[in-house]
């Protein structure tokens, strides 16, 4: 991920597509036809959406396609150029991917992945200079593809014309799984996946969950040093900071030699040149198997070159870019990640400890986080899980507190702590609405906030996923709280502050040592938004937070 962003973010050679076209208004607007845009390659033609007064530019490569001896290298920058325009109407492949977000949907998939989509606003002009988002998907590192419908920009972008604050959105595609996050010896020493750049002037880069996770290894990239590469960031449900262990490279060879075998590469004297060799089928074959089955996470890993220490260590000793940072979690986004079929304090006990913590941290965690289903969450469900939920185990509430604490909630107040204190702007959220398809059980949980974000109201691309139209027969609470939060996304990306829309009376604060406050979106409260002192299981989430500084901050 971080490379293929680096590239697409770069001001590239004469010969490469780069976002300083985009930037300084290169979509140059005909008067009848399609639209166009004249890069420094050459030219491509769009579509035109009536409906949206969009004009659409998809599928156009950022880089040689990744193939042949490409395979697990960075990316190259284009070195080819044409005559006439190309089509950029379609979307492209999407990357190789493996999970729900790849095979329900059907997308097409393929090596030749890394593309880039704009939609900018119809009428845009050469001088514009218009503000850009660029929006990374989430998938856990694993899965997911720009060409996802629910995270089509249409909506988000017709929405900054109607209040005066256009902006151009980007969306790209990167490298998954072992195609993007490959680790190891060998690929330690033939250049790691660590490249990343852009123009400087306007540009936010944006994503949720794993995208919200590149943002913040963006933000750490080559110890924190600031290129001026882009000048916000939008973290939703992920960050800098991560609970699970990241591995060096000695330590990722039992996975990568897993690989190497069932692929028959691990005998051959370059290991990693005989996989960008195997056929693809076959080596997607084995990525997609139990072979795979153990990689702890893929995402990106303290290479001590692209990333030099943990994010904790890096926040702690303020080697990170400081811009202004829009973040913030979901109400119960515990109920994602815990471990179901939790019955016993014994078993709690054990799962804790199996995340690497001894005995006696556990003990002190379980103290914390009580078998009390009051004070664990999802509120939404008020007491323990009924029968028809059995799988979910009696202490589902309290393994959804600690889990949800430990993975996202702990780590976001750590992260607005730091900003704080290095008095960089920053503006936290709590989303808590119930949408369509969650049951009480599962709550306010991970992603939820998506469709809102993008003012999504027709559900687009619901109704192919693991889910349903979040909006059907929902009172009209919901489509204003889409607005009011689709509009502060647009008021960040444009002036570097959610509060400049007049979406709604209410104001979010910045985050402060002195007031620590965040903004929580609800759509059965009274104004659909209101400032929360930033305290929920304050002692849980601190003892956490100084566990994660003891164990990744040294």
């Amino acid at each position: 991920m971080v490379s293929s962003l680096r590239k697409l973010l770069t001001i590239l050679p004469s010969t490469s597509l780069c976002f300083s076209d985009i930037s300084l208004g290169a979509l140059i607007p005909r008067q009848s036809g399609p639209p166009t845009v004249a890069l420094k390659n050459g030219s491509y033609h769009g579509s035109r959406h009536p409906t949206y007064d969009q004009d659409f530019f998809l599928g156009m490569p950022f880089a040689q396609p990744p193939v042949g001896d490409l395979r697990f290298r960075n990316p190259v920058s284009l070195n080819t150029t044409w005559e006439g325009t190309k089509n950029a109407t379609q979307y492209g492949l999407a990357c190789y991917g493996y999970g729900s977000d790849d095979w329900v949907l059907g997308n097409p998939v393929g090596e030749d992945c890394l593309t880039l989509n704009v939609i900018r606003p119809t009428g845009t002009q050469p001088d514009a200079k218009l503000p850009i988002g660029v929006w990374i998907y989430g998938g856990g590192g694993s899965e997911g593809s720009s060409l996802d419908p629910r995270y089509n920009l249409s909506f988000i972008v017709q929405q900054s014309v109607q209040i005066g604050k256009p902006f151009i959105g980007v969306s790209l595609n990167y490298r998954l799984q072992a195609f993007g996050f490959l680790f190891g010896s060998a690929v330690s020493k033939a250049g790691n996946i660590a490249a990343f750049g852009g123009d400087p002037t306007k540009v936010t880069i944006w994503g949720e969950s794993a995208g919200a996770g590149s943002v913040g290894a963006q933000l750490l990239a080559f110890g924190g040093r600031d290129d001026k590469l882009f000048r916000a960031a939008i973290q939703e449900s992920g960050g800098h900071i991560s609970s699970t262990r990241q591995l060096n490279a000695s330590s990722w060879d039992k996975y990568y030699n897993n690989i190497t075998r069932a692929t028959n590469c691990s005998s051959t004297a370059n290991t990693l040149d005989c996989l960008r060799k195997v056929p693809i089928g076959a080596l997607s074959d084995v990525l997609n198997s139990s072979v795979t089955a153990s990689v702890p996470f893929w995402g990106v890993q303290v290479d001590s070159d692209f990333i030099i220490a943990t994010g904790t260590r890096q926040l702690l000793g303020g080697k990170f870019v400081k811009v202004p940072l829009l973040h913030g979690r979901n109400f119960d986004e515990g109920t994602s990640f815990a471990q179901k079929g939790i019955n016993t304090t014994e078993q709690f006990l054990a799962n804790v400890m199996s995340a690497g913590s001894d005995n006696a941290t556990a003990t002190t965690i379980a103290a914390l986080y009580p078998d009390i289903p009051a004070v664990g969450i999802p509120a939404t469900l008020s007491g323990r899980p009924p029968p028809s939920n059995a799988s979910l185990g009696v202490q589902w509430k309290r393994a959804a507190a600690y889990t949800g604490d430990l993975r996202q909630h702990g780590p976001r107040r750590l992260i607005s702590q730091v900003y704080a204190n290095n008095n960089i702007s920053n503006w936290s959220y709590h989303f808590n609405v119930l949408v369509n398809g969650q049951p009480p059980a599962i709550g306010a949980t991970h992603f939820q906030e998506v469709a809102f974000v993008f003012h999504n109201l027709e559900g687009l691309g619901y109704e192919n996923a693991v889910a349903v139209d979040p909006f059907a027969n929902k009172p009209r609470t919901y489509q204003q709280l889409v607005t009011i939060m689709s509009r502060m996304w647009v008021s960040f990306i444009v002036d570097g502050d959610p509060n400049t829309s007049n979406a709604t009376s209410v104001r979010w604060p910045v985050y402060t040592l002195e007031n620590p406050q965040n903004i929580v979106f609800d759509a059965n409260a009274t104004d659909l938004l209101y400032a929360e002192p930033d305290y929920y299981r304050a002692e849980g989430i601190q003892y956490i937070t100084d566990r994660l500084v003891s164990v990744y901050g040294r």
